[in-house]
């Protein structure tokens, strides 16, 4: 199956084109996206990925995508294109968490933490529990989620202490220093892009793991200022 994984959930980001079957997985070539040009340079830079390695977009199996916590705007592009794509070619799409791609980056079994900062003094934190390797084939086995939220600073330090992980894998070095604080090991890495998206997106469009076009949506985390704002003024 050829698949296109698309991320607009960071400040920069980036499709890969990969090709799955039951038991492998090969990334074909993957595009960095800039920051700010998401929805000008999205359809371009996939059309002309497709032509290089001569494939057409009616050659594409299915479709997975970054589906958060990020940038609301980002987000929004990347997921339309999916939704736009997927709809005309009635192809699967699946979806993964930024914070669930994070935590497929180590080698480490048991309770596995993915953090990301929030911003506001406040903690994106995902919780999974991981058993044996993830593989393009298996990979809702292998990484079982059992939360996301966003949390404060206190009570970010307060879940760790009791949900006590094996490790917390971080992208961001002031989460990684205030996660120090706990009695679990830390790792920092870079924050996962397209090919990680497209590895575990692969494991989840072969074990039939989809969601429909309608049902296509961002997992945020956190509402928007405008729905906030809104809110307080009823």
């Amino acid at each position: 199956m050829l698949l296109l994984a698309i991320d607009t959930s960071g400040p920069s980001g980036g499709i890969t084109l990969a090709q799955a079957s039951a038991g492998s997985f090969r990334v074909i070539e993957s595009a960095a996206i800039a920051g700010g040009t998401f929805s000008a340079q999205l359809i371009p830079t996939l059309a002309e990925l497709l032509k290089k390695h001569r494939y057409g977009v009616k050659d594409l199996g299915g479709f997975a995508a970054a589906s958060g916590p990020g940038s609301f705007t980002g987000l929004r592009v990347g997921l339309s294109a999916i939704k736009g794509l997927a709809e005309t070619l009635h192809k699967p799409i699946a979806t993964v968490s930024v914070l669930e791609a994070m935590a497929s980056l180590t080698d480490r079994e048991g309770k596995i933490a993915a953090a990301m900062d929030a911003g506001r003094k406040e903690v994106f934190l995902g919780l999974y529990q991981k058993n044996g390797h993830s593989s393009a084939e298996k990979s809702g086995d292998a990484l079982a989620r059992q939360r996301e939220e966003l949390l404060t600073q206190q009570d970010f330090l307060a879940a760790l202490a009791t949900e006590r992980p094996a490790v917390i894998i971080t992208s961001d070095a002031a989460v990684a220093e205030l996660a120090s604080a706990s009695h679990s090991a830390v790792l920092v890495v870079t924050r996962p892009g397209s090919e990680v998206i497209a590895r575990i997106g692969a494991g989840k469009l072969l074990a039939g793991e989809t969601v429909s076009v309608e049902a296509l949506d961002a997992n945020y985390l956190r509402r928007s200022d405008a729905e906030i704002f809104f809110k307080g003024n009823l």
